[in-house]
């Protein structure tokens, strides 16, 4: 994993206004947020979006990634069909705070339709704020990377 700062942020069209605030935030943490889109809100594809945002981290050129949807969950789902990449859905900062600690988690799913903006930026500073424990649950992370194979 890359330890730039660099963090790559997408969605569908149902979650552009948080997303965007979410990028604005994440930059105002210190790190630089790497926005592909969409800007317009016909409607979009998020599959499509989450794999773009998952390539960018499985590549290196990012160090974690946030995707939105009306859900999360359609997002998270094809994010986590890109090599590398372990994708949780999360609406409470726990979860945020696990996936990234017991799962080394490198993205994080939000669903626009499900969480306002002021928890969406206490989960996105829990997953930034996590670092992965290691020991047992490195064990576990490398199974996970093994059913890739």
């Amino acid at each position: 994993m890359t330890e730039t700062r660099r963090i790559v942020l997408s969605s569908d069209h149902a979650a552009i206004d948080l997303r965007q605030a979410i990028a604005a935030h994440v930059a105002s943490l210190g790190w630089e947020a790497v926005d592909i889109g969409p800007t317009t809100p016909e409607s979009t594809h998020y599959p499509a979006h989450g794999a773009a945002a998952a390539r960018r981290v499985a590549s290196g050129d990012c160090r974690l990634g946030i995707v939105l949807c009306g859900t999360g969950q359609g997002i998270m789902m094809a994010a986590n069909k890109v090599e590398g990449i372990r994708c949780g859905v999360c609406s409470d900062t726990f979860s945020a705070r696990m996936i990234r600690q017991h799962n080394d988690a490198n993205m994080l799913a939000l669903g626009a339709r499900v969480i306002g903006e002021g928890l969406a930026f206490e989960i996105v500073e829990a997953f930034l704020s996590a670092d992965f424990e290691g020991g047992r649950h490195g064990t576990r992370v490398d199974m996970i990377r093994a059913l890739e194979d």
